[in-house]
């Protein structure tokens, strides 16, 4: 628009998306519901840990997911991120956005015990923490509740872990659910944003289609004006003829009466004559013909 490349539909249409997009992120819960396992392991993680300000991360892995996770925790405020992986400069890369910093998978038992919150997905065909290494960093916690997802297919922890008391333990089947509830939640508000779209996209195509009407307006108008104008000219000319003001007013406002009517008159009268009744029931709702007859 600001570079005058659009035309004045474009711009209507433009302005009008933004307001209805807008509209539906408001009064919509359609984008309160992700849908990633990242987001979902997310959540559960705040739920069990209402406030992440005083929570440690443990990320194993440095793929996709993980860095979603590590983005979630990021924006809900987690205290400290930890990143493992078995390429220490890919962790080094990935911890560097989030003010963490990386380890290698051979320090994960060292720095176990810092954690509140595992989330690990990475690609190893064999378990990545056993219940040994688990129940050793409990121990060191002195049993503080330590919650663990598992994304990784196969399994990064073994199954035997979540038999442990103060661990939290979730798989992808565990998160599946999680997912599928967002999944309904976000089909229902898109339902609620189709309607308000329905109702908009109505509403823009009304006066796309009352633009057709704005040429026939200022014809009627310029008409009109002119018919006003030589009324006008001819009444101040009488006048000047030494004519009283109030016989000029009553000239004025009959002759221009008499003008405006005639031709909208004739063709009710013609379309009477013809029978044309919706063309009669139309001139009622344009001119808002009340019936005084019966006063």
């Amino acid at each position: 628009c600001d570079a005058s490349t659009t035309s004045k539909l474009l711009c209507k249409l433009f302005q009008h998306t933004f307001s209805v997009a807008k509209q539906v992120r408001t009064d919509t819960t359609i984008g309160h519901s992700p849908v990633s396992v990242a987001f979902a392991a997310v959540s559960l993680a705040r739920q069990i840990f209402s406030d992440l300000h005083q929570q440690t991360a443990l990320l194993i892995g440095a793929g996709e997911t993980i860095e979603l996770a590590a983005r979630h925790l990021h924006q809900h405020g987690i205290s400290r991120i930890i990143v493992a992986n078995r390429t220490l400069e890919k962790a080094h890369n990935l911890a560097n956005q989030f003010d963490g910093y990386a380890i290698a998978l051979t320090e994960i038992p060292t720095h176990l015990p810092e954690a509140d919150i595992v989330i690990s997905s990475t690609a190893s065909p064999l378990p990545i923490l056993g219940k040994g290494t688990v129940e050793s960093a409990l121990h060191k916690r002195r049993h503080q509740p330590m919650f663990m997802v598992d994304i990784a297919v196969p399994r990064d922890i073994e199954s035997e872990v979540g038999k442990l008391n103060d661990v939290y333990l979730y798989t992808v089947d565990d998160l599946q659910e999680v997912i599928d509830e967002n999944l309904r939640s976000r089909q229902e508000a898109a339902e609620q944003a189709q309607e308000i779209i329905d109702f908009h996209t109505e509403e823009f195509m009304g006066w796309l289609r009352s633009l057709d009407a704005i040429g026939m307006i200022q014809d009627y108008r310029r008409q009109a004006e002119r018919m006003r104008d030589e009324t006008l000219a001819r009444a101040l000319k009488e006048l000047s003829k030494g004519r009283a003001p109030e016989e000029a007013l009553r000239f004025l406002a009959n002759t221009l009466t008499n003008k405006l009517l005639h031709t909208p008159s004739a063709q009710i009268r013609q379309a009477g004559h013809e029978g044309e009744f919706e063309l009669l029931k139309a001139a009622n709702t344009l001119f808002q013909i009340k019936d005084l007859r019966s006063r």
